[in-house]
């Protein structure tokens, strides 16, 4: 399949027309190549999973976060270069599907509110200007109010809670829930106005936390995405098993630990 027919079926998922104006979605490396046969998918273009894609022979590899959120030189040793010497020197595509990907709450992004069940849902960010059902954020309804520990061993089930950090004081019931995939605290005043119980996200601050109002579970910013692109992957391989492209999904890599105290 030509390389631009690959990238349109990614965009329609990930529209870039949804990506936030600061975001780098889209080509990071334009290669050389123009049939792909082999797609990799993972969540960022590290030197070890991009290895690892090219050593599987991919042409095209697809990332959730981009390589670089700034224009860049190529004249500084680090993870950035090594990346761009190993894309180049096979001639393979890179491309990310950043916020493009986020914004879409029918897409892969969707996921925890299709797992929760989530009904009434809409966009607590819009990003598009022409389309009020995508932006940053979702927030729903449960089919029926759960008591907190209740929606807790709901949510465990989808989201491992080996990281999990919440506020303070959580309430007695839960009724609405909205999160966000990646770093979603600056919503948490959008999501408190939108009549929300708790605010699920990863990346919640110091100060952040200290002026909330609202009830948040930080999971973490790994956990949310991990699923999301694997999920990404499985449908775009599904998609192109009839056109003959291989599909392979590699795993992210949680980039902190915790240490049990004395």
């Amino acid at each position: 399949m030509h390389i631009t027919d690959v990238l349109s079926l990614i965009e329609a998922t990930a529209p870039l027309s949804g990506a936030a104006s600061w975001d780098k979605s889209g080509v990071q490396i334009a290669g050389s190549v123009d049939s792909v046969k082999r797609l990799a998918v993972t969540l960022d273009p590290t030197p070890h999973a991009i290895q690892e894609a090219l050593d599987w022979g991919a042409d095209c590899i697809l990332t959730h976060h981009p390589l670089a959120m700034s224009p860049r030189f190529l004249d500084t040793p680090g993870p950035f270069l090594d990346v761009a010497r190993m894309v180049l020197s096979r001639g393979a595509w890179l491309y990310a599907s950043h916020t493009s990907l986020d914004a879409q709450p029918d897409g892969p992004a969707g996921w925890l509110a299709r797992e929760l069940g989530l009904l009434n849902l809409s966009v607590l960010e819009q990003t598009d200007p022409n389309n009020a059902n995508v932006g940053f954020g979702f927030v729903g309804d449960l089919p029926a109010p759960l008591a907190w520990d209740d929606f807790a061993k709901e949510l465990g089930h989808c989201v491992p809670r080996d990281f999990w950090v919440t506020g303070r004081t959580h309430p007695e019931f839960i009724q609405t829930v909205s999160y966000c995939t990646g770093s979603g605290a600056s919503l948490l005043d959008a999501a408190s106005a939108a009549g929300a119980d708790v605010h699920i996200t990863g990346d919640v601050k110091y100060h952040q936390a200290l002026d909330a109002s609202l009830f948040f579970v930080d999971v973490g910013h790994f956990s949310l995405e991990e699923k999301m692109i694997h999920i990404f992957a499985d449908e775009l391989s599904a998609s192109l098993s009839e056109s003959g492209i291989s599909v392979h999904f590699i795993p992210g890599t949680e980039p902190f630990a915790l240490h049990a105290g004395n």
